[in-house]
C-alpha cells in the first residue's frame, strides 16, 4: 500500500483509533484530536471496523462502472492486430478509433513497442570454458573518511580537511585505500582485499594470497589478465608470475577495458557494471556520522555474484560451488556461440 505524503493515518493507527473508541471508551472528538485528524475521519474508520474490516486499508478511488470504457472485444481486437505487427495508426484506421485510445491500450497491455512482440533474447554471458583458465585482477581506489568527520561535501566547510604541517608544508593525511580484486572468468568467484598501498610489492603479495585462496577451493589458475597499471608492469610482478607458472595477459591500450567485471562485485552501481565510470555527482547534504568510519565498510560484506542461482537448485550451496562442479556453461569467443 502506498500512502500519500499528507496522510495522517495508517492501518495501525486506524486500528488504534477504533480500539480507543470501542474498547477504551474514548469519545470520537478525543480520538480525532489525539490522532490529528477530523472526527468525520474517525467515524468513517469506525464504520468500516464495525462491518468486519480489520485490515483498514485504503480503497481504490476508481469508479465501479465506466460506461465510456472501451469494450473488451475492441481491446482484444487491438491486441490481435498488434501481433500482426501493425502500427498504432493502422490499427486506429482499421477499427475506426482515435489514435490516442489505441496508443493508450497498447501501453496498458504491454505492447506499446513492437519489440515486445518478440521474446527477449537470452543473456549472452561471456565466460571461459574451465575454472581458473583466466582470472581478472584490478585495483579500485577508495578515499578514506577524515578523522575530523564529514567535510566539504556534507557540511560545506573545506577547513575540516585533516591537514598537518609536514616538512615545511601543509599536507593532507587522510589518504586513500586500495581495493585489490581478482575474479575467475568462468565461475565469477571473486577474492578481494583492502590494502593501504598501490605498489608492486602489494600487488605481488595480493597475487600470491589470491592464488593460494583459489587453490584451497579447487581452482588452479593458469593465466592472469590485468590493465597496464604501473604495479602490473613492474619487474617484481613479472617474476612472481613466472614463479607461480602463470601467463600474463594485458589489455590493449587503444581499446576500452573489456575485462573490468570488478565493478559488478566491488560497486553494484548499474552504470559501473561494465567498468564505466560516470561523472562524479554532488552528494546531498545529509547529517554527518557521529564518528569517522572507514571507507571500506561501505562495500558489501560478501562479493556479489552477478548471475542469479539456477531454478531447482538448493540455495544453501554457494553459486560458485555449483558452477565449478558443473564444469560447463555458455562460451562466447570471437562472435561464436557454442556449448561445452
Amino acid at each position: 500500500m502506498n500512502l500519500h505524503a499528507n496522510s495522517r493515518t495508517c492501518p495501525r493507527s486506524r486500528l488504534l483509533l477504533c480500539r480507543r473508541v470501542l474498547e477504551q471508551g474514548w469519545r470520537v472528538e478525543e480520538a480525532a484530536e489525539a490522532c490529528g485528524c477530523s472526527a468525520r475521519t474517525v467515524a468513517k474508520w469506525l464504520a468500516r471496523y464495525r462491518t468486519g474490516d480489520l485490515q483498514l486499508q485504503d480503497r481504490s478511488s476508481r469508479p465501479r462502472r465506466s460506461p465510456s470504457r472501451l469494450p473488451g472485444q475492441r481491446v482484444e481486437a487491438i491486441e490481435r492486430l498488434r501481433r500482426l505487427r501493425m502500427t498504432a495508426s493502422e490499427i486506429a484506421e482499421v477499427l475506426d478509433l482515435p489514435l490516442s485510445t489505441v496508443s493508450l491500450w497498447l501501453k496498458r497491455i504491454g505492447l506499446g513497442k513492437r519489440s515486445r512482440l518478440q521474446p527477449p533474447e537470452p543473456a549472452n554471458r561471456y565466460e571461459r570454458r574451465h575454472p581458473g583458465e583466466l582470472v581478472h585482477t584490478d585495483i579500485k581506489q577508495l578515499g578514506r573518511i577524515s578523522a575530523l568527520g564529514a567535510g566539504h561535501r556534507v557540511l560545506g566547510q573545506p577547513g575540516r580537511q585533516d591537514r598537518r604541517w609536514i616538512k615545511g608544508a601543509w599536507r593532507k593525511v587522510t589518504g586513500y585505500e586500495f581495493l585489490h580484486v581478482m575474479i575467475d572468468d568462468h565461475s565469477r568467484l571473486a577474492y578481494a582485499e583492502v590494502l593501504d598501498e598501490l605498489t608492486a610489492d602489494a600487488a605481488v603479495a595480493f597475487l600470491r594470497r589470491a592464488i593460494a585462496w583459489y587453490a584451497d577451493r579447487g581452482v588452479r589458475v593458469h593465466a592472469v589478465m590485468s590493465d597496464n597499471g604501473s604495479c602490473y608492469r613492474a619487474t617484481s610482478f613479472a617474476i612472481a608470475l613466472r614463479e607461480l607458472g602463470l601467463k600474463h595477459l594485458r589489455i590493449r591500450r587503444a581499446l576500452p577495458p573489456p575485462h573490468q567485471r570488478q565493478g559488478r562485485t566491488a560497486d553494484p552501481n548499474p552504470p559501473q557494471r561494465m567498468g564505466l565510470r560516470p561523472p562524479l555527482r554532488q552528494l546531498t547534504r545529509t547529517r554527518p556520522s557521529p564518528r569517522p568510519l572507514p571507507r571500506a565498510i561501505q562495500l558489501p560484506k560478501t562479493t556479489r555474484q552477478p548471475r542469479p542461482p539456477a531454478p531447482g537448485l538448493e540455495t544453501e550451496q554457494p553459486h560458485w560451488e555449483r558452477h565449478l562442479a558443473s564444469g560447463h556453461g555458455r562460451v562466447h569467443r570471437r562472435g561464436l556461440h557454442s556449448r561445452s
